[in-house]
């Protein structure tokens, strides 16, 4: 997961910021916000958009076709429409999903607020996540946003990263510790 520090650098810090700033603008940030969210999702579970958006194989018009039916289809704010086909314009959808974090991350700073990473080993209810999101926000002093996500392989527990902090209370984690404690 990259840093705060460096979504702000780079290519997908630059264009993070031009399209905070026109968000800000027409003050449309949250709305922008909630379709660049809504994308990120349909990129993490689509491999055949993954692939649209990754494989340098497809043509402008390609990805143009396809970015524009999916902006279409979930009904994209004008902005956000304007700005996923200039990265497609420019040969840079491949840092889509970078942006959309360097995106969050300048919002949530602004807000005040704090990003997490939770993954668990099941999906989390929401009563979970909400005393997860208290105990955090309290530890932390600012409000906390999750990111949450699924890996089957930690078989019980979390792991929680905020910024370069991580806390990985997973039963893998313990397992192999306790595995190379009898080793040596």
């Amino acid at each position: 997961m990259a840093t705060e520090l460096s979504l702000d650098q780079g290519l997908a810090g630059r264009y993070a910021t031009a399209v905070f700033e026109l968000a800000q603008e027409e003050r449309v940030v949250e709305q922008v916000e909630r379709d660049l969210t809504a994308l990120r999702g349909m990129i993490e579970e689509s491999e055949d958009l993954r692939r649209l958006v990754r494989a340098p194989v497809f043509s402008r018009d390609e990805q143009t076709k396809g970015m524009t039916a999916i902006l279409e289809r979930m009904q994209a704010a004008p902005l956000t429409r304007q700005f996923i086909l200039t990265l497609v314009r420019r040969r840079r959808l491949f840092a889509i999903t970078d942006v959309i974090r360097a995106y969050e991350a300048r919002l949530a700073r602004q807000r005040g607020e704090v990003q997490a990473q939770v993954i668990s080993a099941r999906p989390l209810n929401d009563d979970e996540v909400g005393q997860l999101k208290a105990a955090l926000s309290a530890k932390l002093g600012r409000e906390a946003r999750l990111a949450t996500q699924v890996d089957p392989g930690l078989l019980g527990g979390l792991v929680v990263q905020v910024g370069s902090r991580m806390i990985d209370s997973s039963l893998r984690t313990k397992l192999n510790a306790l595995r190379v404690a009898m080793r040596g």
